[in-house]
This record gives structure tokens, C-alpha cells and sequence, in this order.
């Protein structure tokens, strides 16, 4: 009995333990579990089309941004543009082979002569003008090769009248730029080197410079960097309500000298250009508003010396006392690309305005090309006679900067085509086998003897840019000077209540902070 009651209990366990059991005698869990399953079966389901529906959503959302970034970055991947960039690094290479051959370390190449001059008392421009040239199209060895000449054997020691302009375009700047760019401190001492022997040429009593120094007395006084925007507040004291300066001013005085003209063209363009960039590179903040407004000012006066043809071509004409001359320099075609780099700084109407007005002068520059059988531009057209007046091309760049500017700030690519049409007018017409050079009559192609730098410096450098990716160099980060060479964007803050020069530390003061900080990052993959 007790092994059949051990029996008989295990047997009762084991049949409980039994599905068949367990559900066909308890339909009411069976019915559970019926529904439990059913219920995981939707839920997995369920779950499983929310995941499939996430991962379309999500692909969805890549795809998109995919295609908003291949809009943005186009250029990146298009061949045509791509192959115009190589084409133009190739015509850098050529030239810098040609100066490297026949005139390394002197100022300039003399092409044809096949042999070197110095125009800037021997402080090899050319080489200091191409050092960011070389770096932003990614020529490293040629880089590293003039970078070894500026520590080896460049030299301001020297008894000669420099002009304070040119010298601080193209030497200080160059140099600074390629410390910015490159990070290599060589670069930053010889700037500090030039600029101290500079220096002087503001020891003024309006701090108003002189346009010449000499460069072997420049360490016997040295006022370091704050002294110069005394300059700009000079300019304010003087500065007219049509925002336009005679391009002679006396600096003892600080007063324009009478019946001086006024241009957007040689001794005034850069005034212009500079009050706008001072307020870019200071972060467009209120310490340097007073630069905007006054660029704002002087806008003004532009259009009031802007005219238009009856065959509806728009001109700026240079005024002398109450007389206006309807004759436009080429050399003012840096002016559609000043417009359309300040349009954003307006409010919308009038931001359209001055926009619309950088796009019809730029039309006209590139009509200046397209008007002579070398399709090069003369030196400037005269309107009243439907003419160049000088018909010499040196190899200038301020048309190809403002299709760069332009190209940029609109997307457009026909400014990018024009620019094409222009770089193989030079390849046509300028190129030799030595270099390039300039023509003395661009309607019948006579060819000079000059390799100008700022053909390395500004023409290749801008035409590059115009073909690249707008992340190459981006304006959002970098500033370029008349001489095209790129400087960092400073990050500075507004200061309250900061209204202008006078508040908080100067413009230039502000520069040489940057310098201080990591360079180069930006650029390093190219």
C-alpha cells in the first residue's frame, strides 16, 4: 500500500505536470495562454514594424541630408570644376618653376629676359606673396622650399626707401598669413622684424603714416601696434558726409589737400576695402562698428558716382572738386566683390540693393574682357568714347575676385565660367615658356617683360578659390587683405556699451592675439 500510494501520488504529479493535463482539463488556461501568445505575437509584430518604419524614417533622413550636402559641397565632386582647379594649380607651378629658375630670392621675374629684378628694394615679394598660394593649393615641397629662403636669407637690414602700402600688403601680411595658415613661428618673427622697422612711418602728429620708410633706420623707434588706429580716428575727425576721402591727405596736418581726387582706383581703393574687412576680422562686433559705419557711409557716396550707359552697362566714374570723369579703371573691379561681401550686413531691402549693383558692375568688368580680340581687359574704358584708353593688361586680379566673391555668396556658376573664359585668355595670351607676362596692347597681343607677384599672390590664388569647394579658405573663418593674403577672423565679444575704436583694445591689437592662438587646422587636409 504504501509503495501504490507513492506510486499513485507520483503518477497524479506527473499528469498534472502533463500539457494534455494541464490544458484540456483547464480550457480556462489554455484560453490564457491563447491569448497571451497571440497578444506577444502582436506585440513582436507591432514592434518589429516600428523598427522597420524607425529605419525607412531614418534612411529617409539621410538620404536628405545627403542630398542637402551634396547641394551645399557640389563642387566637391564635379569634374568640370575640378579639372579647372588642377588646371589652375598647374599654371601656378609653371609660374613658380619660371621664378624659381631665373630670379629666386630677387622681387620679380622678368619672363623674357629670363632674369630677376628687384621692384621692392630685394625683399623677395614674389616669393613672400606665393607662400599661402603654395600652401592652400597643397605644393609642400615648393612651400618648404621658400620657406627655408625666408629663414635663410630673408633680410629687412637694407637702405631703402620701402612704400609703408606695398610692403605691408604683400611682406607683413604674406608673412602672416602663412603663419596663420602653417603654424611655423619663422614666419611670425619675420613679420615682428618688418613691421617694428614700419613702425615709424605713424610717428605722425595726426597718426596719419608717412607713404615711405626706410627700412634700415626702422628699430630707432618703435611704438608698438596700439598707435595705429590713431589713423582711423583721424579719418573720423575728417571723414565727409558722402563717406568719400581724396586719395591725398596730408599727414602732419591730417586734412585732405585740395582738389584731390577721389577714386575707387590706385592710393584709394584700399581705404574702402579695409573699413569693410576691419569689421569682419573684429567678429562684426560693436568695437569695431564704427569701421561698418563708415563703410556704410562711404557706399554712398559710391552709388553717387555710379552711371549707367544707354545701353544699360553701370560704370564708376572718379570725381575731381565738382568734375566727374566717365572713365572706370579696371583695377576698380574689386568693387562688385566688396558689395556683395558686405550686402549681408544690411537689412533685406537694402542688403538686395547693393547686392544688385555688385552684380551689374561685375557684368560690366567682365565685359571689359570679352570687348578686345585677346579677350584681356585694358587698363580702363573710357565711356564717353567707347574705348580703352590704356590698353596695357599686367596680369591684374580684381575681376577674378569678385566672380569669387560673387560665386560664392549666390551659387551662381556662371561667374565661374566667366572666370574660366578669363584664366584661357591668359593661358592664351600671356603664358611663355618662362613664366607670364603682361601684354602692352590688348588688341594686338604685344607681350611686356614682367611677371607681376601679385599674379601668384591674388590672380592664380582667386582663380583656385573660384573652382574649389566654398570650404576651401571659407569666408566665414578668414579675411583677405588687398593683396589676397588670408588672416584669420578673430573671436572677439561685443563689451557693453563698446562703440568703437576707442572702446576696449584695437583692431590691430586683436590681430596679433590671434596669432597667438593654434593655427592651421582648417587647412591641414589639403
Amino acid at each position: 500500500m504504501p509503495r501504490r500510494t507513492s506510486s499513485s501520488s507520483s503518477s497524479r504529479a506527473w499528469r498534472q505536470l502533463s500539457p494534455s493535463y494541464f490544458y484540456l482539463k483547464r480550457p480556462a488556461r489554455l484560453a490564457l495562454l491563447f491569448l497571451g501568445f497571440v497578444s506577444a505575437t502582436f506585440a513582436a509584430w507591432d514592434r518589429l514594424s516600428l523598427v522597420r518604419d524607425y529605419e525607412i524614417n531614418v534612411n529617409m533622413l539621410v538620404e536628405e541630408v545627403n542630398r542637402l550636402h551634396d547641394q551645399k559641397d557640389h563642387e566637391e565632386i564635379d569634374p568640370i570644376n575640378n579639372e579647372r582647379r588642377e588646371k589652375v594649380k598647374e599654371a601656378m607651378v609653371h609660374a613658380w618653376n619660371s621664378y624659381v629658375k631665373y630670379a629666386w630670392g630677387h622681387d620679380e621675374l622678368q619672363p623674357q629676359s629670363k632674369n630677376g629684378v628687384d621692384s621692392f628694394g630685394g625683399l623677395g615679394a614674389t616669393l613672400v606673396d606665393s607662400l599661402d598660394t603654395l600652401y592652400i593649393m597643397g605644393l609642400k615641397d615648393e612651400f618648404r622650399k621658400a620657406r627655408d629662403w625666408v629663414l635663410e636669407s630673408l633680410n629687412f637690414d637694407k637702405d631703402y626707401e620701402a612704400s609703408v602700402l606695398e610692403t605691408t600688403i604683400r611682406i607683413v601680411r604674406g608673412l602672416l598669413s602663412a603663419y596663420d595658415l602653417s603654424a611655423d613661428k619663422i614666419f611670425l618673427e619675420k613679420a615682428k622684424d618688418i613691421t617694428d622697422r614700419l613702425l615709424p612711418a605713424w610717428d605722425t602728429s595726426s597718426g596719419i603714416p608717412y607713404n615711405k620708410m626706410n627700412l634700415a633706420n626702422g628699430q630707432a623707434s618703435n611704438h608698438g601696434w596700439n598707435g595705429v588706429e590713431n589713423t582711423i580716428r583721424q579719418f573720423q575727425k575728417i571723414f565727409p558726409s558722402d563717406g568719400l576721402l581724396p586719395i591725398n591727405i596730408n599727414p602732419d596736418l591730417g586734412i585732405p589737400k585740395p582738389y584731390s581726387t577721389i577714386t575707387f582706383v590706385a592710393m584709394g581703393d584700399s581705404f574702402y576695402e579695409y573699413l569693410l574687412k576691419a569689421w569682419i576680422q573684429g567678429n562684426k562686433t560693436g568695437s569695431v562698428k564704427n569701421y561698418r559705419q563708415m563703410w556704410e557711409a562711404s557706399m554712398e557716396g559710391l552709388i553717387s558716382l555710379t552711371r549707367k550707359t544707354t545701353s544699360n552697362f553701370y560704370y564708376l566714374s572718379e570725381k575731381n572738386g565738382d568734375s566727374f570723369s566717365d572713365k572706370m579703371d579696371e583695377l576698380a573691379c574689386f568693387v562688385p566683390g566688396m558689395l556683395a561681401l558686405g550686402a549681408s550686413g544690411y537689412g533685406p531691402e537694402k542688403a538686395k540693393e547693393i547686392m544688385n549693383l555688385a552684380k551689374e558692375l561685375a557684368w560690366t568688368c567682365y565685359n571689359f574682357y570679352q570687348s578686345t580680340p585677346t579677350k584681356l581687359a585694358g587698363k580702363n574704358y573710357n565711356f564717353h568714347d567707347r574705348k580703352f584708353g590704356h590698353t596695357w593688361n599686367i596680369l591684374r586680379p580684381e575681376t577674378i575676385e569678385s566672380l569669387m566673391y560673387l560665386w560664392r555668396l549666390t551659387g551662381n556658376k556662371t561667374y565661374q565660367d566667366w572666370g574660366w573664359e578669363i584664366f584661357q585668355a591668359f593661358e592664351n595670351n600671356s603664358r611663355i615658356e618662362s613664366g607670364y607676362v603682361g601684354l602692352k596692347d590688348v588688341n594686338i597681343g604685344t607681350k611686356d617683360d614682367m611677371m607681376q607677384s601679385f599674379f601668384l599672390a591674388e590672380t592664380l590664388k582667386y582663380l583656385y578659390l573660384l573652382f574649389s569647394p566654398p570650404s576651401v579658405v571659407s569666408l566665414d573663418e578668414w579675411v583677405f587683405n588687398t593683396e589676397a593674403h588670408p588672416l584669420r577672423i578673430v573671436t572677439r565679444h561685443d563689451t557693453v556699451g563698446g562703440s568703437g575704436a576707442a572702446e576696449g583694445k584695437g583692431i590691430c591689437d586683436s590681430v596679433i592675439q590671434s596669432l597667438g592662438k593654434k593655427h592651421g587646422e582648417n587647412l591641414s587636409k589639403i
